[in-house]
């Protein structure tokens, strides 16, 4: 072998070295740690109750049993559409409880503000109304189906008559918001706009529909 050769096949025998120690370091090296998890709650500014909508002594009063869900929106992981019928989920982003139990409240508040029940209870406990609230959350949902995506929030309510468990109304309210940023935050945003409106919504349906049969009593 001559001499130019020889030093030709040093170096190739070299970088084969290099590449081999890369290698081996590049397996020891832990991989890159994914992204913290980031958690949503549903948290919408309460309206102070009007100065007149103060109860009288002889307004009827109200439970609010817990919200269900429907099959695909009773967890916390916060969903998105883009095509229809195919619900996806983002990977490092959730709700911090399932949007059912964080709704219950806020429900309980926006129905007390009207000022059209002597009292509103929420459920589980031993209290018991003249009326009775039943809400299931049909969407609560992303939707990147259009430019800017949406918020989409959709809530079924039964008011039922306590006494004779008659189903004295019922609504199915919905809400779109569209979105200020294309991320899950935007879209936990939106969707707390979205609550709003529908809670807004649901407590005047309350106050209405109980108070058209309290008033025939």
């Amino acid at each position: 072998m001559n001499k130019p050769s020889a030093v030709r096949h040093g170096r190739y025998l070299a970088a084969g070295l290099c590449l081999l120690i890369l290698g081996a370091c590049g397996a020891l090296r832990p991989e890159a740690a994914p992204p913290h998890p980031a958690y949503y709650a549903l948290d919408i500014p309460q309206r102070p109750a009007p100065a007149t909508a103060t109860a009288t002594a002889t307004a009827p009063t109200l439970t609010v049993n817990p919200p269900h869900a429907a099959a695909g929106f009773d967890s916390a992981r916060l969903i998105y559409v883009r095509e229809t019928h195919k619900p996806e989920y983002f990977a490092h982003s959730a709700w911090i409880d399932p949007p059912a139990r964080m709704l219950a409240p806020l429900l309980v508040a926006a129905v007390e503000n009207t000022g059209a029940f002597r009292a509103v209870v929420q459920k589980p406990g031993t209290a018991t109304g003249d009326f009775r609230l039943d809400t299931e959350i049909i969407r609560l949902q992303q939707d990147f189906r259009t430019a800017p995506s949406r918020a989409h929030f959709t809530l079924r309510a039964y008011l039922v008559e306590e006494k004779t468990r008659r189903v004295i109304a019922w609504q199915e309210f919905d809400a779109a918001v569209p979105v200020t940023s294309e991320d899950p935050y935007g879209g936990v945003v939106a969707a707390n706009q979205a609550v709003g409106i529908v809670l807004e919504r649901l407590a005047t349906f309350c106050a209405d529909a109980a108070g058209s049969v309290w008033m025939k009593k």
